[in-house]
């Protein structure tokens, strides 16, 4: 197999774990997500590495690495509604992915930072 060949089935292969295809589930509408991130009652929960979480996050936003999730479920299954986000929207989507199968259903994802900001500043 030639350098070009490869370069190929790498390129399909990244495309394949996109933010699209990681979580095959109905996604709440921006409408939806907007009210739900300028909830307070709502947690938001940054999904990233605590070095990007102390860097900047969105106001109000607690952290829990997605490598943590799983042993945070009783976390998540207190919580009114929960939003997750991260950097490129993977993680959260994973995230998502991971609670949703253990039966947690309150988990909403706002994909990115940048969404869960723009949301923020959209509300003042």
């Amino acid at each position: 197999m030639n350098l070009k060949n490869l370069l190929i089935i790498g390129a399909v292969s990244l495309g394949l774990w996109s933010c699209k295809t990681a979580a095959p589930m109905p996604d709440a509408s921006r409408t939806e997500v907007k009210a739900m991130v300028t909830n307070p009652e709502t947690t938001l929960v940054d999904v990233r590495i605590p070095e990007q979480f102390a860097e900047k996050t969105a106001p109000g936003a607690i952290n829990i690495p997605l490598a943590q999730i799983e042993d945070n479920l009783d976390f998540f299954r207190k919580q009114k509604q929960v939003v997750i986000f991260c950097n490129s929207g993977k993680q959260a989507a994973k995230a998502v992915e991971i609670l949703k199968k253990n039966g947690i259903e309150n988990i909403y994802d706002a994909k990115t930072l940048k969404n869960v900001t723009a949301i923020n500043n959209e509300a003042k």
